[in-house]
């Protein structure tokens, strides 16, 4: 599968793919979109600025801090990526997608405070993933667990403030 999506996206789409996940490089992206929110949307802006960059925090937290330390597993091999980004990109394991699970952390933590915000996220958070798997950095696997970290992120930093109140309650 991975030969397949890295050999299939027509010119046009791998340059759009390559400029949204150059964009999120190192969360410039989802830290611009916080900086946006936060200073046009008002209280439910800051809120949701807050949400989604304490989520990413927390995903490559656990993506990269965490997951990549215990797991080691090679990138794709090369020979199955018929481009040249195949030599850009990364030494570290490859599971799971860090970039992935920063992606989907962002977008499902500002989806309830702010719903059009994260609608609009999901775009380019999902170009994010897509590209993972394109650009030969990783399986759909890692791609697929980098989204559940980015899932399980968002939700333990939406609950955590409820969770504490019910214990020291």
């Amino acid at each position: 599968m991975t030969k397949r999506i890295a050999a299939g996206a027509p010119p046009g789409l791998h340059r759009a793919l390559s400029m949204v996940e150059e964009a999120a490089e190192s969360s410039k992206l989802w830290c611009a979109a916080a900086a946006v929110m936060a200073c046009t949307g008002g209280r439910r802006g800051r809120m949701a600025a807050v949400a989604g960059l304490a989520s990413l925090a927390a995903a490559q937290l656990i993506s990269n801090g965490v997951c990549k330390q215990l797991v080691e597993r090679p990138r794709p091999p090369k020979e199955w990526i018929p481009h040249d980004e195949v030599e850009d990109r990364p030494d570290s394991s490859s599971f799971p997608s860090g970039h992935t699970a920063a992606a989907v952390a962002f977008t499902a933590a500002i989806i309830p405070t702010w719903p059009l915000a994260g609608a609009l996220c999901t775009v380019p958070a999902a170009m994010v993933a897509v590209e993972r798997v394109q650009s030969g950095a990783h399986y759909p696997s890692d791609v697929a667990v980098g989204a559940a970290i980015g899932l399980s992120s968002a939700w333990l930093v939406r609950r955590t403030p409820h969770l504490m109140l019910r214990h020291w309650l």
